[in-house]
């Protein structure tokens, strides 16, 4: 199971594909795989808020931080324009830790006024939604494949290019209308 958990620690989701197919290969359901990636969420949460508010607080004093902090401000209000508009409500909230990473949902939850627990639950379940979809994509891949490197080479891929995909249809859909 630690090796399980290891991949999931890995940052950007690129352990989720590896981790699930060596959890399958260790006999573990996807119950304890879940909850293992559930655990790994945690320990980020756990890892990561003390540094978020140690920026919080730097930035009080290091310009440099403040204007980071404004630019992040901006890019997240444009980001939950994405996701319905005005206010960062929990819906939009876990649609962004489920878009872009837990880390950067919790931020946002952070600068709408979400406290710990609230802004690690949005973040959490959108990272949670985001594990399920990578992790059913992968195991029914690889069930065509039959090869874990290949298939992992093929998730890591799609999960690059896909977004980028995405982000051009939608920006020639948008220049048409």
């Amino acid at each position: 199971m630690v090796p399980v958990l290891m991949l999931f620690l890995l940052p950007v989701g690129g352990g989720i594909p590896a981790g699930v197919l060596l959890a399958r290969a260790h006999g573990l359901g996807w119950p304890v795989t879940a909850l293992l990636y559930f655990v790994s969420d945690v320990i980020l949460a756990i890892v990561f808020e003390p540094i978020l508010r140690l920026l919080v607080a730097l930035a009080t004093r290091v310009a440099s931080l403040r204007r980071f902090g404004a630019a992040m401000k901006m890019a997240m209000d444009q980001s939950i324009a994405l996701y319905g508009g005005a206010g960062a409500g929990p819906f939009a909230l876990v649609l962004i830790a489920f878009g872009v990473d837990p880390m950067t949902g919790r931020a946002s939850a952070m600068a709408a006024g979400h406290g710990f627990v609230a802004g690690w639950a949005f973040a959490i379940a959108g990272d949670m939604l985001y594990y399920a979809v990578i992790a059913v994509i992968t195991l029914r891949l690889n069930t065509y494949i039959h090869s874990p490197q290949t298939t992992v080479f093929i998730m890591l891929a799609a999960m690059v290019l896909v977004p980028i995909l995405v982000r051009r249809l939608r920006n020639r859909w948008e220049a048409r209308t």
